[in-house]
């Protein structure tokens, strides 16, 4: 199902939505120039729709969602627009939060803190951004590609863009899951795409003051966030959990979909 809420300043968010209305819910955020389609595979799986509602936001600016000029450098229309998504997805949800999404998630809990949440799951995420910030170091297919895919130039951004979706995965990807991640990312504006990498922004003090269960869930050859994010993330947050990929690349959700789905089931059981 394909619905919407309205977040900070009524911008309108795209959702996708699968499962019982009346079960424990679990919200996805993706990352950086992606949308709600890259957690297909989850939403595809019975045995978490079966068990779970599942809700899928495209971020403001991506996918289905309005495309604001400005507010994306803001803590506060994050966290309001993720607030608006928990809220339709009922209460104390589980949030998995992929590589921006974060950043996202940390800005809800600095402005909102946790109480609209049951537990918290870090894929590839940074949780800070900005210059020396040991929460947001990106890795090599990001820093080689940067500036390229941030351009208004199709010719500079689309070669770069395909090379970082094509790098994502440590092994062979599929040509159209190539094309689906390029295709996601041309369709945000890349005034968007820029914007969201204006920030500096620490979040130690929030970490530390997480009080839900944590799974940070990284692979260790993920060459777009390295994994000394979320080695930053464990051992900030009380009582946080790792789980790595081991040779796994950035979106281990697509890369080791059954793997992945089986520890979310576990967590969300557990929280």
């Amino acid at each position: 199902m394909r619905t919407e809420v309205v977040g900070h300043g009524g911008v309108r968010l795209g959702l996708r939505v699968e499962g019982e209305a009346n079960s424990t819910p679990i919200v996805f955020v993706h990352g950086w120039a992606q949308s709600a389609r890259c957690w297909d595979a989850q939403l595809a799986d019975p045995a978490l729709s079966e068990r779970c509602r599942l809700v899928a936001v495209d971020l403001r600016g991506h996918g289905a969602s309005d495309v604001p000029v400005t507010g994306y450098d803001n803590p506060e229309v994050w966290a309001d627009d993720l607030a608006a998504v928990l809220d339709f997805a009922g209460p104390d949800a589980v949030v998995v939060a992929w590589s921006y999404g974060g950043l996202v998630l940390t800005d809800h809990i600095r402005v909102h803190g946790t109480a609209r949440l049951r537990g918290l799951v870090l894929v590839g995420a940074i949780t800070e951004i900005g210059r020396d910030r040991p929460g947001g170091r990106v890795g090599p297919l990001m820093r080689e590609h940067m500036r390229a895919m941030l351009s208004d130039d199709p010719d500079i951004a689309v070669p770069a863009l395909t090379a970082f979706s094509r790098g994502m995965a440590t092994g062979p990807v599929p040509g159209a899951q190539v094309q689906a991640l390029l295709g996601a990312s041309l369709s945000v504006p890349p005034s968007v795409r820029s914007a969201l990498f204006r920030r500096d922004v620490g979040s130690g003090e929030v970490l530390a003051g997480i009080d839900k269960p944590t799974l940070v869930v990284h692979g260790t050859a993920d060459r777009v966030i390295e994994p000394s994010a979320a080695e930053h993330a464990i051992g900030k947050i009380p009582g946080a959990v790792g789980r790595w990929f081991v040779d796994g690349g950035h979106a281990p959700f697509a890369e080791s979909a059954a793997e992945f789905d089986a520890a979310l089931r576990q967590f969300a059981e557990e929280c």
